[in-house]
């Protein structure tokens, strides 16, 4: 007979109905039934009567459980445990910069993480990439080139080489997180309108020298020139948020 699902116990029955106390013992059911994403929750009826509140309480704490991605609510079939993912941080974070509209420094805040971040990571990536990854990013490289002499943006050329590039550390979370700043940048990017590249075959150099001191085992110079790659995407950012061409 499988173990029926454990509840935190000790909440203080004046605090029971508070709705963070609601949510924090779901998540602890959550964590003590070893329970993953996709798999079914108690009931609302069942929920109700192992914490001892409401059904409006229950139901409040799972849309607020639900906003943060940690639980997912089936209508008609039920609630279920979530992916945890980073959206509500993608969405916060892009609140969070397009609310500073006056700020000029605002966005390249956002770029500044995620330049630290790669930074970090192509050294340790510099090693671990072999001929047929190498291979695979100068493809994209030249991609990027072909797209920006026709005059068509490639975001989505640029978005799937610093995939590729740290794809052989096998680290999910670096690639959740360096897709949440990419997901940020680019909404705010959209919505203060400046998607358009004005300098393409600098932005496919600054590619170009990444791939090429990566295949030259050169670590520094590898960092160096995502330095550079980043100090172009910030100076843009700069001088479109000000309404500079």
């Amino acid at each position: 007979m499988s173990e029926e699902p454990r509840f935190p116990a000790g909440l203080p029955a004046r605090d029971r109905r508070v709705g963070g106390q609601v949510q924090g013992a779901i998540k602890q059911l959550i964590l003590d039934s070893r329970l993953g994403p996709g798999d079914p929750l108690p009931t609302e009826a069942e929920l109700m009567d192992a914490l001892g509140v409401s059904r409006n309480s229950v139901r409040e704490a799972l849309k607020g459980l639900q906003a943060l991605d940690i639980v997912e609510i089936r209508h008609g079939y039920g609630t279920y445990v979530g992916q945890a993912s980073l959206t509500p941080l993608v969405d916060g974070l892009t609140f969070r910069t397009l609310a500073r509209h006056e700020d000029a420094h605002a966005l390249g805040e956002i770029l500044q993480i995620r330049e630290v971040l790669e930074e970090g990571l192509i050294r340790r990536v510099a090693t671990a990439l072999g001929e047929p990854e190498l291979d695979a990013l100068e493809d994209l490289v030249e991609r990027m080139a072909e797209a920006g002499r026709a005059g068509r943006p490639f975001p989505e050329l640029d978005r799937a080489f610093h995939e590729l590039l740290y794809r052989p550390l096998g680290n999910t979370l670096v690639a959740q997180l360096l897709g949440a700043f990419w997901n940020v940048f680019h909404r705010v990017a959209l919505a203060q309108d400046w998607t358009e590249d004005p300098s393409p075959e600098r932005t496919v150099r600054r590619h170009r020298d990444i791939v090429t001191a990566l295949r030259a085992r050169d670590v520094a110079a590898a960092q160096r020139a995502m330095a550079d790659h980043f100090r172009g995407i910030e100076a843009r950012a700069v001088r479109a948020t000000r309404g500079v061409g």
